[in-house]
């Protein structure tokens, strides 16, 4: 199967008032249709700089991202999803997911527009508050819009940048079970930049790790349990001691 996105030996360096400061150095690998993949390593190493880069938020210096074409024979996209939700205060819960499709170029009709912001809001549990404001809405609820707005363009690849971090461990575990739903319902791919390895073992096929800065792959790890997982299985702990030692050993 191809991959949906081929990451080739990215590079990036910064500069800055101390000089150049090397964050990426030649990161390297492939990620399959419906694969939900989770990016792990040292605080600092450059896991968010290598997401902007894929996002097209920033750029490599050197190196190459190859994304699969989607089903109108253009190139696919990616959809981001911030550690903050990064709604707009002022629009509601509704308004926030159509945002983008009706700026889009695309011009998507306003019937496609409502069916699939409805659709969106009962994926994500959210048809009971599409007008209400952020302000509104739970910390949990504002990552569900968060996640709904990015899936609203239909992107093959949905970037998440340690979404849940900010939550309590029972929304964070609810939340994780919604990506896992996700994935099943809509086949979206998933590459998920986190510091927690329970998370990462109870959400990813593979766990990619990268070395301190200027970062490298140091390991890849497959997880290979069935869903659902249960963090107090021993193959899971096994699998998350795994992690945490790579983590550990990459600093």
């Amino acid at each position: 199967m191809e991959p949906v996105l081929c990451v080739r030996a990215i590079e990036k360096t910064f500069s800055g008032a101390d000089g150049a400061c090397p964050a990426l150095a030649g990161i390297s690998f492939d990620i399959a249709p419906r694969e939900i993949v989770c990016l792990m390593g040292p605080s600092g190493c450059g896991k968010s700089t290598l997401l902007r880069i894929i996002a097209g938020l920033d750029y490599a210096d050197r190196g190459s991202l190859h994304m699969a074409t989607d089903n109108n024979g253009g190139t696919a996209r990616t959809a981001m999803v911030f550690q903050e939700h990064a709604l707009f205060p002022w629009l509601s819960v509704y308004d926030n997911i159509v945002y983008g499709l009706r700026l889009s170029a695309q011009r998507v009709p306003e019937d496609e527009v409502a069916r699939r912001a409805e659709a969106l809001l009962a994926l994500t549990r959210l048809s009971g508050f599409s007008r209400s404001l952020p302000h509104q809405l739970s910390g949990g609820m504002k990552q569900r819009a968060a996640v709904a707005r990015a899936l609203a363009g239909e992107p093959p690849v949905v970037l998440m940048d340690e979404p849940f971090s900010a939550l309590d461990p029972f929304t964070r575990r609810e939340l994780e079970d919604e990506v896992l739903r996700i994935r099943s319902d809509l086949k979206t791919t998933f590459l998920i930049v986190s510091h927690n390895p329970e998370e990462a073992v109870y959400l990813a096929d593979r766990i990619i790790v990268l070395s301190p800065r200027p970062a490298r792959v140091a390991a890849e790890i497959p997880v290979r349990l069935p869903f659902p997982r249960n963090p107090a299985d021993p193959a899971f702990l096994k699998i998350r001691e795994e992690v945490t030692r790579a983590v550990l050993g990459a600093e």
